[in-house]
């Protein structure tokens, strides 16, 4: 479905990916791990077209989609949840949601859509009249990931989806991915807890200092030494 190959980008002069080349089959979930500083994000947002590499080439559903913009890869399929979140806070949970399908012309589709959402996700249907600033910070991770399904994507960039949330909360999203998955939606997940990653996804990449240096099965390397010694701490 994805194949990226040999990416080079960052930011300005400054050079966060090195030759980065990954596969996402159709109907996978991949992790994508590495330290703080090793370019998991940049790698998301030049997937999603936010920064445009210096070189190398990005190809999803046999399409080469390099240089194309943010909102014609919405378009092909490819829904980006961001670490940062980027909600409308003063716009209630269900105008956020409505936001996230604008691409859909279909009443009936986002309708359908909807009611998926709130079964996914039932404290979104108990709030969906509330503002988006005034969620807990739980709720708003759950409100945009439920914002990035909205457009129907083939496949879904997650970024960090733990990060700053209790273990419970934390717990109940990575369900949540899994449940996406077992769905059938293809997922490339970015995330700080190791361990969990691996737990739940098929493949991993490793990624430090802008260089892909392992991957394989997720269950693999969990028993691969590099990660138990640095990643996971045995």
């Amino acid at each position: 479905m994805l194949k990226v190959e040999k990416i080079n980008a960052g930011y300005g002069f400054l050079q966060v990916l090195r030759n980065v080349s990954l596969e996402v089959e159709d109907g996978e979930f991949v992790s994508l791990l590495g330290p703080n500083g090793a370019g998991k994000t940049t790698t998301l947002r030049t997937i999603s077209g936010l920064i445009k590499p210096t070189s190398g080439k990005i190809v999803f559903q046999d399409e080469d989609i390099t240089e194309l913009t943010t909102h014609d890869i919405i378009h092909r399929g490819i829904s980006y949840v961001s670490e940062d979140l980027n909600l409308f806070v003063n716009m209630t949970v269900y105008e956020n949601l409505l936001m996230g399908a604008f691409i859909v012309n279909d009443d009936k589709k986002v309708a359908e859509t909807m009611d998926f959402i709130f079964d996914l996700f039932p404290r979104l249907a108990e709030r969906k009249s509330q503002l988006a600033g005034t969620l807990s910070g739980g709720e708003r991770k759950m409100l945009a990931i439920a914002r990035g399904l909205m457009s129907s994507p083939k496949l879904l960039l997650v970024d960090e989806p733990s990060l700053g949330l209790q273990p419970n909360l934390a717990d109940s999203v990575f369900e949540t991915l899994v449940r996406l998955h077992n769905d059938g939606l293809t997922i490339l997940l970015v995330e700080q807890d190791v361990m969990a990653s691996l737990n739940i996804t098929d493949r991993t990449y490793i990624l430090e200092k802008g260089e892909i240096v392992l991957q394989g099965s997720s269950r693999e390397l969990q028993n691969n030494e590099h990660v138990k010694n640095i990643y996971l701490g045995v």
